[in-house]
Formats: structure tokens, C-alpha cells, sequence
């Protein structure tokens, strides 16, 4: 029977796998080189400034939801939310630059992310700031990516890389969420198209950030279409070494 302590390594390991395999791997056979608190070599700290500004965040996040979905003061939910997302590079920058790269950083940092995106789309469909379609594209694909990825790990133990388009998809998505919330500015529809489905596309008037959403939600999609390729490759590569 496995003790308290042995459980706990177990699932410590477990998490460090699906976060970093590869360094995983590496400090558990003793053959990493980098330095500790590199991002090839994250550390077992907790209480490091990265961490602490990533809990701040989803602290800032959780506040924002509780408001707006209890009808308390919009412009304070707004402001935590706001700044949440306008920090979302501190904490990976701060830990990169000053070598404080923690695995808890490595596996808060993704998931906070997705958080975010997804209380924001939520708040904004309470209010009617967006279409029925974009809260179902943007969860479905966090769905997607996140099925596909504990597919591929049958294949391959270490995560497909990230690609920087699908970093400027999320950027996109936070800024674009954060000035819808803000509701301005306030510019006339394009005109270019005549469903009620596409905001500020069609002749109605919308906040800037639609905008921003739209950018993101292609940007989303590519990545989808770009982690589907990596997917299909390694899985492919890996039939043709078991053959």
C-alpha cells in the first residue's frame, strides 16, 4: 500500500510529465545541464514573484465572475478584469528573466490563460455583448486542443510546442474582450455584411473589440489547424517506428 508521501511524488510526477516531459525526464535521470530555474530546469518553488502575481490573476479573475454574474459594481469587476489580462505576460517574463522558472508556473500559467478567455467570453455573453457562436467557438476549441493533446501523449510523452500563433490568438482574444467589457470605443458597423450573427461586420454599431475578437478567433483557428498537423505528423512518425 503506498504511503501519504509516495502518493504525492506519484502525482507530482504525473503533473510534471504532462507539463514538460522532457525536463522531467531529464532531472529525474540527473543529465540536465541548465541551470535550476531556467525553463529547461524549472525549480520546485512556490512562493516565487511569477507565482504570486499568476494567483493574483486568478484571484483578480474569480472577483470579476462573482460581480458581473451577481449584478455588483460593474466598473470594479471590469478593472479586475482589465488587469488580469494586461499582466498575462508578467508572470512568464519576470520568472524567464530573473530564473525563477518554477514547475508550478509551467502548469498555473497555461491554465490561467484559459480561465481568463473563458470567463471573459462568459461575461460577455451574459450581457449581450456577443453572439451565441463566439462563446461556443472559443470553448469548443479549448476542448479540441485539450482532447487532441492527451491523444497524442499515447504517442509521444512530451507537449507539441507552442506556436506563436496561437499566442497572438489569445492576446487578441484578451484585448478584444477586455474592450468589449469596457464598451468603448463605440464604432459604426462596416456594412459588409447583413446577418445579425456578425457585429460590427453588419451595419450595427459595436465597441472596437469585436474587432480584436474576430482577428483572434482566426487566429484560433489556425492554431487548431497547425496543432492538428503536428498531431497527425507524430502519430504518423510513430506508426512508421513501431512498423
Amino acid at each position: 500500500m503506498q504511503t501519504r508521501q509516495q502518493l504525492a511524488n506519484q502525482v507530482a510526477s504525473q503533473i510534471k510529465e504532462a507539463a514538460d516531459a522532457d525536463a522531467a525526464k531529464a532531472q529525474a535521470e540527473g543529465t540536465i545541464t541548465d541551470p535550476v530555474g531556467s525553463s529547461n530546469n524549472p525549480s520546485n518553488a512556490v512562493f516565487t514573484v511569477a507565482n504570486v502575481i499568476t494567483f493574483c490573476r486568478l484571484i483578480l479573475t474569480l472577483i470579476f465572475l462573482v460581480l458581473f454574474s451577481t449584478g455588483g459594481n460593474r466598473w470594479v469587476a471590469l478593472g479586475c478584469y482589465v488587469t488580469a489580462a494586461v499582466t498575462d505576460f508578467l508572470d512568464g517574463q519576470i520568472a524567464r528573466r530573473t530564473q525563477t522558472v518554477s514547475w508550478l508556473g509551467k502548469i498555473m500559467d497555461p491554465i490561467m490563460d484559459r480561465v481568463l478567455l473563458i470567463t471573459g467570453v462568459l461575461g460577455l455573453l451574459i450581457i449581450g455583448e456577443l453572439p451565441l457562436w463566439i462563446p461556443l467557438f472559443v470553448i469548443g476549441r479549448d476542448i479540441y486542443l485539450t482532447l487532441g493533446a492527451l491523444a497524442v501523449r499515447k504517442f509521444r510523452r512530451r507537449p507539441i510546442d507552442v506556436v506563436f500563433v496561437g499566442k497572438a490568438a489569445t492576446a487578441f482574444l484578451m484585448t478584444g474582450f477586455s474592450l468589449l467589457l469596457l464598451g468603448i470605443p463605440v464604432v459604426s458597423g462596416l456594412g459588409l455584411v447583413n446577418v445579425n450573427w456578425l457585429p460590427g461586420l453588419n451595419s450595427q454599431s459595436s465597441a472596437v473589440g469585436i474587432f480584436f475578437v474576430y482577428i483572434g478567433i482566426v487566429f484560433s483557428a489556425i492554431t487548431a489547424i497547425v496543432y492538428t498537423g503536428e498531431a497527425a505528423k507524430i502519430v504518423k512518425n510513430s506508426k512508421n517506428t513501431q512498423a
